[in-house]
């Protein structure tokens, strides 16, 4: 076997040369009493992008077509008998080749009878001036027969004028474009503009989607009016944006060559129109669309939820949904899940262990299909207090959706809708719809009534509310929907409401990206960070100033927030510098120009203005860096005047191809423990209640926020009653991937292009505060099992072929923070921990003809070495001084 990508470039230019003699292009056309016969050939190779030992699948066919003239007008429209002879398929991968390095080791396709029968059945072809206008049969054949017809038809779709123009072919309604020259002609397909019949799915984050690169180009030579050879090639290269190695390259390939003008074919059919001549050839004729129609193969050894559940009180398996194992299951499950009915999903569901009933709640959801969600629909009871875990699980797993659809947020909201429910089920649901609503508007579903119902209940019950706590709520639900319609109403609540409602409603802004940080709300920044009507909490100051100096700032901004510097408390001020800074060191930075420009003024680029008093810090940094993605941490601490810490935020940025996804996010926040220490709050901000919680962002949805203690009576409990055992944030598995594509080729093969990946999140929190001691730990553990499966599939009359890659990964991720505020300067060490990371990957392909059936797997794994990372200097140093007293005690 030789190469495709190497010969086809042999082809062209031999193709090119063999084209070159002079000529004139006339109206294309058949004559009568003519057989004319071409040899057609089709290759199509399907491989891996990786660079492995393990190669793809291959296969070819050659024909005999006849083509003859049955009847014509004096328009130039003819209709044209084409039909397949002799068609003979060979299939080829390159481990059969090194297994048998002499003779030829490709492999004949054995046809079935009814695919063989039905390759020579004849099609009848409207052709008009080089354009298909349509094609006719009797109605029958196998969908697989009738895309390699298709193919072949396609072949003879072309135009003599150079120029753009929209056609209809095997791929499509597609944008194609003519360059002309003398005999030969040029035809350029745009494969991405093609429009065909609706298929498939993909996930809404930009950051997992699959990345399509396609190319399509055909050769014709004409000599006066008739085609002497065409020559089709077109190359697609498909894979996860993230990881780019684990993707599938396909290249297909028609050729189509005169082999004779000359034997005598039948007569001309006579009829006024095209209608009676078509009477005339067939009893019953039908149109036949030139579109390929996608369709899903038919698993026939899958299994099935029925099956499982005859056994299903035998097995007891165990779930750490941190490990990769779990994680495959859930794909498995997910499978199993889509194809099951809706009595037999809620017969799983009323008789898993109670163990198990989370997990299984979480692949319903993520299955999408309408039986899972009308077993849920009933299985689920928003009134019981009992099912309350369940209940909070079914609704984050609807939050963490890839392709949430409309049914989905239907059900969500009919659960929600006029019961009794307990508050944390309530707030849930609440942050969930918004999240719901804006992933579907992202899907370009905004104009649906589930979504208009949707967000028309939250902003009514927030206008509607002046409870504090229930504002926030209704806020967080704006953040998750980052529809650019609500910003009026954040401005609002950020300008007018209390501390806690205008820090919610700052920190929803700073979620929406630049080209929504307009004019108007820049002024609301700057009102609120420099205080021109009222006073603002500190944070929400500084979340206002980040907002300014995040999105495109202006000069003016850059140094009115410098110069308030100096008026500022010094932990703020020190803040702000911290932040500045960082944006200095980063190149990519919207504000590094801008700063650039500012600090050549010695009046502000000085010591005066850019020391440091205090201890508060902003901290960003990359963490992993790869051709498709780059990953940072970022780190800010406040800290009060008196050296408690005010708030802290850490998270994990990913990035790719232009496109950014919060990973994670966790903001601790304690506040009014100055007061139990006995020191005065900052003068002019309100007094503050004494509170210590937790808010969380995963894959830039919003969770809802934990509360460790409110009051002084609930602190003195806690500490008390503590029995240090860690607070779960969030744990199950979600599936952050689902994308289906089907990518049908020039041939008239069908390619079919599957992404599934998984996640298994296990993350929890311990907070541990020791008043008498005067000291505080926090720890923010996170562990999770990836599982990333893709898959692409080809099939063709009685063969089928396909390659498969699977990457599983294990990370533990630890986050520490330690603090005495017993002396002074107050001491603080943060540790962040990445364990090492075991990684495995499996490559498949498998062939299955009807005369055989190949299997070949070849795997690789490793390890990565865990790491501390480094923060800044001053940290370390803080550091050594902690853990070395800890070892000593």
């Amino acid at each position: 076997m030789y190469s495709l990508t190497a010969s086809g470039h042999v082809w062209l230019i031999f193709f090119f040369f063999s084209s070159s003699a002079k000529g004139n292009l006339e109206t294309p056309s058949f004559q009568p009493g003519i057989l004319y016969q071409y040899h057609y050939s089709l290759q199509v190779q399907l491989d891996y992008v990786s660079r492995l030992s393990l190669r793809g699948s291959w296969m070819r066919a050659e024909a005999l077509v006849q083509v003859h003239l049955l009847w014509r007008n004096h328009a130039g429209q003819q209709l044209l008998q084409i039909q397949l002879q002799d068609l003979k398929a060979y299939h080829d991968s390159e481990h059969e080749k090194s297994q048998n390095l002499t003779g030829n080791p490709s492999t004949m396709i054995v046809l079935g009878k009814e695919d063989n029968a039905e390759l020579q059945l004849p099609v009848f072809l409207h052709w008009n001036n080089g354009k298909v206008e349509g094609i006719f049969g009797d109605g029958g054949g196998r969908p697989l027969v009738l895309d390699l017809k298709r193919g072949l038809i396609s072949l003879l779709q072309f135009q003599l004028h150079s120029g753009t123009a929209t056609e209809e072919d095997v791929s499509g309604s597609c944008q194609v474009s003519y360059d002309v020259s003398k005999d030969s002609i040029v035809k350029t397909k745009d494969l991405h503009s093609c429009t065909r019949p609706k298929f498939g799915f993909t996930s809404v984050n930009k950051i997992f989607r699959v990345l399509w690169q396609a190319t399509s180009k055909s050769l014709y030579s004409v000599q006066g009016s008739l085609i002497q050879s065409v020559l089709s090639e077109e190359s697609h290269l498909v894979s996860p944006a993230l990881k780019s190695s684990i993707g599938t390259k396909i290249i297909s390939r028609q050729k189509l060559e005169l082999l004779s003008s000359s034997m005598p074919g039948p007569a001309e059919t006579p009829g006024q129109s095209l209608q009676e001549a078509l009477a005339g050839i067939l009893e019953k004729h039908h149109p036949i669309s030139i579109i390929s129609q996608p369709f899903r193969r038919t698993c026939m050894r899958c299994p099935s939820l029925k099956s499982y559940l005859k056994t299903f009180g035998n097995k007891r398996v165990k779930m750490d949904v941190s490990k990769s194992s779990t994680t495959w299951w859930f794909h498995r499950f997910i499978h199993v899940l889509r194809d099951a009915k809706k009595r037999d999903v809620l017969q799983l569901l009323r008789k898993a262990p109670e163990k198990m009933v989370l997990f299984f709640i979480d692949a319903a959801v993520a299955a999408q299909s309408t039986a899972s969600l009308a077993a849920l629909s009933e299985f689920l009871d928003f009134s019981n207090k009992k099912q309350a875990p369940l209940l909070e699980q079914f609704l984050y797993a609807a939050a963490f959706s890839p392709r949430p659809s409309k049914e989905l947020l239907h059900l969500v909201l009919d659960k929600l809708n006029g019961k009794e429910l307990d508050p944390a089920i309530w707030e849930t649901g609440i942050i969930v719809i918004g999240s719901l609503a804006g992933k579907l508007c992202r899907m370009k579903l905004c104009g649906l009534q589930e979504v208009g119902l949707g967000m028309e209940t939250v902003l009514r019950r927030l206008r509607e509310t002046e409870d504090n706590s229930e504002i926030i709520i209704y806020l967080l639900s704006l953040q998750n929907a980052l529809l650019p319609e609500t910003i009026p109403t954040l401005l609002h609540y950020a300008e007018e409401g209390s501390a806690a409602v205008s820090g919610t409603a700052v920190s929803a802004l700073q979620r929406f990206s630049s080209q929504h940080i307009t004019t108007e709300v820049k002024k609301a920044m700057r009102r609120i960070f420099h205080q021109t009507n009222r006073n603002y909490e500190k944070t929400c100051r500084l979340a206002a100033a980040g907002i300014l100096l995040d999105n495109e700032p202006l000069p003016m901004d850059l140094t009115n927030i410098l110069l308030a510097t100096r008026q500022l408390e010094a932990e703020m001020s020190t803040f702000l510098l911290s932040k500045i800074q960082t944006s200095l060191h980063s190149y990519h930075h919207p504000a590094w120009k801008a700063m650039k420009e500012i600090l050549k003024d010695p009046h502000i680029n000085n010591y005066n203005y850019l020391s440091k008093l205090g201890s508060s810090s902003s901290f960003l940094g990359p963490l992993a860096v790869t051709e498709d993605m780059l990953s940072t941490f970022s780190l800010e601490l406040l800290f009060t005047e008196s050296g408690l810490l005010r708030k802290s935020v850490s998270g994990f940025l990913l990035q790719s191809h232009g496109h950014q996804l919060q990973a994670a996010q966790v903001s601790l926040e304690a506040q009014g423990l100055d007061a139990v220490l006995g020191e005065s709050g900052t003068e002019g901000e309100e007094e503050q209640e004494l509170m210590a919680g937790m808010s969380a962002i995963f894959f830039d949805v919003q969770l809802r926020p934990i509360v460790f203690f409110r009051g002084y009576a609930d602190l003195m409990a806690k500490v008390l009653l503590s029995s240090g055992e860690p607070t779960s944030v969030v744990k199950g598995n979600v599936l952050l991937m689902d994308h289906e594509q089907a990518i049908p080729l020039q041939s008239g093969l069908q390619t079919v292009v599957k992404l599934q990946g998984a996640l298994g999140l296990d993350i929890s929190a311990t907070i541990d505060m020791n008043i008498w001691e005067q000291e505080s730990r926090t720890s923010i553990k996170t562990r999770g099992g990836l599982a990333i499966d893709f898959t692409a599939e080809i099939d063709a009359p009685s063969f089928q072929a396909s390659v498969k890659s699977q990457t599983e990964a294990e990370a533990s991720i630890n986050f520490d923070t330690a603090v005495r505020f017993s002396g002074s300067p107050v001491l603080m060490c943060l540790q962040l921990r990445e364990e090492q990371l075991p990684y495995r990957e499996i490559f498949t392909t498998s062939e299955s003809s009807l005369n055989q059936s190949i299997t070949v797997r070849k795997g690789r794994q490793g390890t990565i070495a865990g790491r501390e990372l480094p923060l800044h200097k001053a940290n370390s140093e803080m550091c050594k001084i902690l853990l070395t007293e800890a070892k000593e005690q």
